[in-house]
């Protein structure tokens, strides 16, 4: 009696003794034989396989189905390394390939998300939006740090505007707001009725010489003057002069209990000869509360944000007032990165600004990665024509697969602890779990999030329904948001075109269906992510990348008729409503 096993193993039923004939359901001894699967070194193998027979039937005893998975000499299903083999395969995209299921035990609200977005940043989501002149400004990098991931804010505009985006978001939320805007008794209802409109708040303490340090002499909020009709009143007429304060030296968790007993709309921090240090507001106590994964600074409490510079010598200037405005990281905006203006400019950052976390990119080589990684740079952005206003690719014949570069480039940027950001190609949670597979540490997105009420796209209605601008930074549209000669245009600088006559553009420009909210898509997005570590068997981003990369998560390709089956399929019509 002979069977063959999976793997070409021969198996042979050892005799019972005496010649006996097995009786029904009697387990049998198997024996390996022979192994005719090139793929196993040794045939050197002696295994006992239960068999029990069932209507005159041999079959394996169901009790050692876990034992018989060692006769196979490697898991189901690719491993990272042997998919990603561009000498079997070519180069692959997202839609090439799907990660087998593993092994569910824990809920999928278990799963951390938390990722490095640079050598020291860490988000708890790992996702975060692209410098585009319609994808990020302020409203959107503060929303996107709300909800734990981070915002790069484009710089497709004065150096004074970027600056100011960047202070509004670092001014968002605060722990102890250490520069706070404050006034004399000596201004007057029309300023604070100014710095509303401005700024957006008005519980603005008062101090005898109108500036911080000085001492705290009352405090004014909008109730002061919601009903005062003269706008000409000096403070000192309308202040609340008795005020509940914290004492210099108080734990952020003490200020905030003192702001829940007083009920007090803000509270001041003074030393002890009554000096204003420092302030504590009540609104962002409640953004605690709202938005416990915020990415913020640990020290200042400060919401974190990004933005985005080119390689010009001006733009030296331009991260200068970005610093001084309260800039996390930064990223170096170039669709070539592996130039000699980019590895200047990422060892004179690191020179010069010793905290500042630097960005390079974009890259989808090894070759390109080692070059800034020897510059000194904290993270990696890979990307090269993958994007869906991006046209390089078929424009200038050069760019790469986004999957293969993901995989290529974060494999040997994570032997010098360099964390990458796969910047391209993500329209789905599926995209984004599988470059998180490839090797990245964070997803990079534009068209889904310009599509999102936060963006700053302008919004049309055409039939019914609510569309937003979109384009590439290499679209003719952006190219020409400025004078070809302005030194702002960052459409120009990041594809090198400053100085051409004729311009080609590398991107288009159009209108995508907006999607809403970002605070409503971007919670599902991260939802989505955690079901799929579900799916996939593992409870953090940090386990998917070490199992990937050790083999125990497997792979598949797929075929076109395989992606066709894995769309929806066989409907009359059919509503695709994702969350």
């Amino acid at each position: 009696m002979y069977r063959t096993a999976p793997h070409g193993f021969a198996l042979r039923a050892s005799p019972l003794e005496g010649g006996v004939t097995p009786r029904e359901g009697q387990e049998l001894p198997f024996v390996v034989i022979a192994c005719f699967d090139p793929y196993v070194i040794s045939t050197n193998i002696s295994i006992q396989t239960k068999m029990v027979q069932t209507n005159g039937t041999n079959f394996l005893d169901s009790q050692s189905a876990l034992e018989e998975l060692k006769n196979y000499s490697c898991r189901d299903g690719l491993s990272a390394t042997d998919l990603m083999d561009s000498k079997l395969h070519g180069g692959l995209t997202y839609n090439d390939f799907l990660v087998l299921p593993g092994f569910i035990d824990f809920p999928a609200n278990a799963v951390s998300l938390e990722s490095k977005f640079t050598k020291k940043i860490k988000l708890h989501a790992p996702f975060v939006s692209s410098p585009m002149d319609t994808v990020t400004e302020t409203e959107m990098a503060v929303n996107m740090a709300l909800l734990g991931g981070i915002g790069v804010i484009h710089h497709n505009c004065s150096v004074e505007d970027q600056a100011e985006m960047v202070r509004k978001v670092k001014k968002y939320e605060n722990g102890f707001i250490t520069d706070p805007v404050v006034l004399s008794p000596n201004h007057t209802v029309k300023d604070v009725r100014q710095i509303k409109e401005n700024q957006g708040f008005s519980g603005i303490p008062i101090t005898d010489t109108g500036k911080l340090h000085g001492k705290l002499v009352g405090i004014v909020s909008s109730r002061d003057i919601q009903f005062h009709g003269t706008d000409s009143t000096p403070l000192s007429e309308v202040m609340t002069k008795e005020v509940v304060t914290g004492k210099e030296g108080i734990t952020l968790e003490e200020a905030n209990q003192m702001l829940r007993q007083s009920k007090k709309g803000k509270l001041p921090v003074v030393d002890k000869d009554g000096n204003l240090r420092a302030l504590l507001s009540r609104s962002d106590l409640m953004k605690n509360l709202h938005f416990p994964n915020a990415s913020k600074d640990p020290e200042t409490k400060q919401l974190l944000v990004s933005a985005a510079i080119g390689t010009r010598p001006d733009d030296r200037e331009r991260l200068r007032k970005l610093v001084d405005a309260g800039l996390d990281v930064v990223i170096l905006d170039s669709s070539q990165g592996n130039s000699v203006f980019q590895l200047e400019m990422v060892k004179w950052i690191k020179q010069e600004f010793k905290k500042l976390e630097v960005i390079a990119g974009n890259v989808v080589t090894r070759e390109q990665a080692a070059n800034l990684i020897a510059a000194g740079a904290d993270g990696l952005r890979i990307g090269m024509g993958s994007g869906a206003a991006c046209i390089t690719q078929e424009v200038m014949a050069c760019g790469r697969p986004q999957a293969t570069a993901v995989f290529n480039v974060s494999q040997f940027a994570a032997k010098f602890g360099v964390p990458c950001i796969a910047d391209g190609g993500i329209s789905s949670i599926g995209d984004a779990v599988k470059a998180l597979a490839m090797g990245a540490s964070t997803a990079m997105m534009g068209r889904i999030l310009a599509a999102t009420s936060e963006s700053p796209g302008q919004t049309v209605v055409r039939d019914g329904i609510r569309l937003k601008a979109y384009r590439g930074m290499g679209s003719l549209a952006a190219m020409d948001h400025r004078s070809s000669a302005s030194a702002d245009n960052a459409g120009l600088a990041r594809y090198f075109s400053e100085g051409d006559k004729v311009r080609v553009a590398q991107g288009v420009s159009g209108l995508v269906a907006e999607k809403g909210s970002l605070r409503e898509f971007l919670p599902y997005f991260i939802a989505g992510l955690q079901h799929s570590m579900q799916d996939i068997g593992v409870k953090s981003l940090d386990i998917l990348r070490e199992n990937v990369i050790n083999g125990v998560i497997r792979f598949e390709l797929r075929s076109s008729a395989a992606l066709r089956e894995g769309d929806v399929h066989g409907f009359y019509s059919y509503e695709k409503k994702l969350y």
